[in-house]
């Protein structure tokens, strides 16, 4: 029977007749996951030496399975907004004489050998392989990777029951700051808790029975539910449930784009893969850590100006290269009423600029690494308000590939055509650009000028820019709307 379902499988993968048009992606999407595939095994089989270099008097091991926990839980939440469940078109099936239970079991047992689950085992195996090498028992290490790649499928399957809670989100995310912050601070000694834990799935092979044992009951629950709620009736109804309304009313400030915010707003917090942007792009602001306090990037502003344009621009790009796609089950409607198109253009800037200005205020507490730094971001967002949001509308004309809404928000690549590989040139490589040929030509201070300057001046011809690229959308107007009709583009 998998070997039935994998053969429908493969059929409806070459026979979309979205498979020539999205092949290059496809492929690109090939390589990248062959790079990623190489990073995670040199970092695995690198892992020791660095361990032992930063830290000489521990055991690598020991220093891993300290921090294990908190990887469990972030892949947890990475994996709610990027993994979904790889149901079928259940439907035909239900009407042939196939059990219930074999296409649970199928469901699940193909998630089981996603790319999520693979990702631990380039990582983990050579790392394993180098501590075996270095004198490390190998039934331990085995036993130890077992159990590590059981608890990958805890992850795996517990994802599938939570990924429809936001409670659940909300939840992980307060949990991995309570328990760094705890720890940070001395409260509970966090990392020698559940350190011997990890450990001890080397330590007593035996004790990998215990997360072998997690991954069966998880996946028993899974297979329970899906069993429970697969059937003709639930395949057929339309899910319905009660909206919940809200009247938006200080919206109505912003006289003849309010209709068009409030829009724009209710799809964002009604729908999983928009409201994952908000998400993703309120983390990036902790993206500057990373950077400022490291000492080699002390003193390179260039890098500093990337974290600029990226800490405070990253909702620009990961919603406006989108635009508007996001509208695409509905934009033959709206172009087919007496909508003026300018209004609707300028209701999705206001949008954008909103979240510029919010993401540079969330990034004023970097000026504890000193005041360039605020003065970068500051010049960074200018720039976003200025230039980045014309130049993100403009391309958004280009967009002619349909997003459905209620899929996974990271899981599929809906939407993703050329344009949203091209955009990153000029908006975030023209401005890094342009900020290190006038740093070292001149100076830093000339650099932030110039970067301010032409945040400015966009700002002095968002006139003149916003009847362009009404325009732009006018001509392409007839085209994008073929594009949103075709649902397997």
């Amino acid at each position: 029977m998998f070997k039935h379902f994998l053969r429908l499988q493969w059929k409806s993968f070459f026979r979309s007749s979205s498979f020539g048009k999205s092949m290059a992606i496809k492929i690109l999407m090939g390589f990248f996951s062959l790079y990623l595939m190489a990073v995670l095994i040199i970092s695995g089989g690198g892992l020791y030496f660095i361990l032992r270099k930063l830290v000489p008097d521990q055991n690598p091991l020991w220093v891993v399975s300290q921090y294990m926990v908190y990887w469990v839980l972030i892949e947890l939440f990475v994996r709610y907004f990027m993994q979904k469940l790889p149901v079928m078109d259940i439907k035909p099936l239900l009407l042939a004489p196939i059990k219930k239970s074999a296409i649970a079991h199928y469901i699940l047992g193909r998630s089981a050998a996603s790319w999520y689950n693979l990702m631990a085992l380039f990582f983990f195996i050579p790392f394993g392989i180098v501590l075996i090498v270095k004198g490390y028992g190998a039934l331990n290490v085995w036993t130890w990777i077992l159990g590590i790649f059981a608890l990958v499928l805890c992850v795996n399957y517990v994802n599938f029951l939570i990924n429809k809670s936001d409670k659940a989100l909300i939840g992980i995310v307060v949990l991995v700051f309570g328990l760094y912050a705890m720890d940070h601070f001395g409260l509970i000694p966090v990392k020698e808790v559940f350190g011997p834990l990890f450990h001890a799935l080397y330590a007593y092979p035996l004790a990998v029975l215990v997360p072998l044992a997690l991954s069966v009951m998880v996946y028993w629950a899974n297979f329970r539910f899906l069993k429970t709620h697969i059937s003709l009736e639930g395949a057929l109804k339309v899910k319905t449930k009660e909206a919940k309304t809200s009247e938006l009313a200080w919206t109505r400030r912003f006289g003849d784009l309010a209709p068009f915010l409030q829009l724009d707003l209710r799809m964002i917090w009604r729908n999983k893969r928009t409201k994952s942007q908000v998400w993703i792009s309120l983390l990036f602001v902790f993206y500057g850590l990373i950077f400022y306090t490291q000492d080699i990037y002390a003193d390179m502003k260039v890098m500093h100006c990337f974290l600029g344009i990226f800490m405070t621009g990253i909702f620009l790009s990961n919603f406006g290269q989108f635009i508007p796609a996001w509208d695409s089950s509905y934009y033959q409607m709206m172009m087919s009423q007496n909508i003026p198109l300018r209004k609707y253009l300028e209701s999705k800037a206001l949008l954008i600029t909103v979240s510029v200005v919010v993401m540079f205020f969330l990034t004023i507490p970097y000026v504890y690494f000193g005041t360039d730094v605020l003065a970068i971001n500051f010049a960074s967002a200018l720039y976003n308000l200025g230039v980045n949001i014309p130049v993100i509308l403009y391309f958004g004309s280009f967009n002619k590939k349909r997003i459905e809404l209620d899929q996974s928000p990271f899981g599929n690549m809906q939407g993703t055509s050329a344009t949203q590989f091209l955009i990153i040139l000029p908006v975030l490589g023209l401005p890094i650009a342009l900020f290190a040929l006038f740093h070292f030509i001149f100076s830093f201070q000339v650099a932030l000028i110039v970067l301010s300057a032409m945040g400015i001046i966009g700002f002095a011809l968002r006139n003149y820019f916003m009847e362009r690229i009404t325009e732009q959308y006018r001509k392409k107007k007839y085209g994008m709307i073929a594009g949103f009709k075709e649902k397997n583009g």
